[in-house]
């Protein structure tokens, strides 16, 4: 849902220009850490040390982030979610990823919105067709998920109109099924976080302990280019 520069927020971009500064320093501190442990480079080692203690103090920072910033982020990805269910179009090829992105999370998540399915109606294509269509990925009907995305139509509309009301759709919005997701899961996403913090600390302890076993620095032994 990031990929778009119009549908994103500050803190959303933020978030990901994080995430790809953690990506490209643990790529450093992993070439380090190897180079530093098989030539005995005290040096290296420190610098290991270093980027996992960065690592381990953004991760916390980010989740203090999350944590009271989350009616903020909550608010924005609204907003993010709300346009792109305004914008909503099948035959736009360049927002393709976007649209199956989202179709993905209402099939999953058996949801319609991010309140709700009233907020398809601000659909300009289906204000157009009267609201004779609804969108395919809020199905609870099995046929319609076959294709899971585009729009599917009534059998019978009355008057050739309709409304919300009259669609075969989930009543869950996706906020809510997000929510219950995050709760749900919440011990294992604990428990992964805990894990990769229990490693990084690991891997500080062990190498400040063969920093202090090296005697000496053999520095003949880093490769040249």
């Amino acid at each position: 849902l990031l990929a778009p520069t119009e549908m994103s927020s500050p803190s959303l971009k933020t978030g990901a220009y994080i995430l790809i500064g953690v990506g490209a320093l643990t790529m450093l501190m992993g070439f380090l850490g190897c180079l530093g442990a098989v030539n005995e480079i005290r040096c290296l080692l420190g610098l290991y040390f270093t980027c996992l203690m960065i690592i381990l103090l953004a991760q916390v920072a980010a989740a203090l982030v999350i944590y009271f910033q989350k009616e903020t982020l909550k608010v924005e990805l609204s907003g993010i979610v709300v346009g792109l269910i305004e914008e909503y179009d099948p035959s736009n090829e360049d927002k393709r990823n976007l649209r199956d992105a989202w179709d993905y999370v209402q099939i999953q998540i058996a949801c319609c919105g991010w309140t709700g399915a009233k907020e398809w109606e601000k659909n300009e294509i289906l204000r157009n067709k009267s609201n004779t269509e609804y969108p395919c990925s809020c199905s609870n009907r099995s046929k319609d998920l076959v294709e899971g995305r585009g729009f599917c139509s009534l059998e019978d509309p009355l008057n050739g109109t309709a409304t919300y009301a009259d669609w075969p759709v989930h009543e869950q919005g996706c906020m809510d099924g997000v929510e219950e997701w995050l709760k749900d899961n919440l011990g294992i996403i604990l428990g992964v976080c805990t894990g990769v913090a229990v490693i990084e600390l690991l891997g500080m302890i062990l190498a400040i302990s063969l920093c202090k076993n090296i005697h000496s620095e053999d520095y003949t032994k880093v490769p040249k280019s």
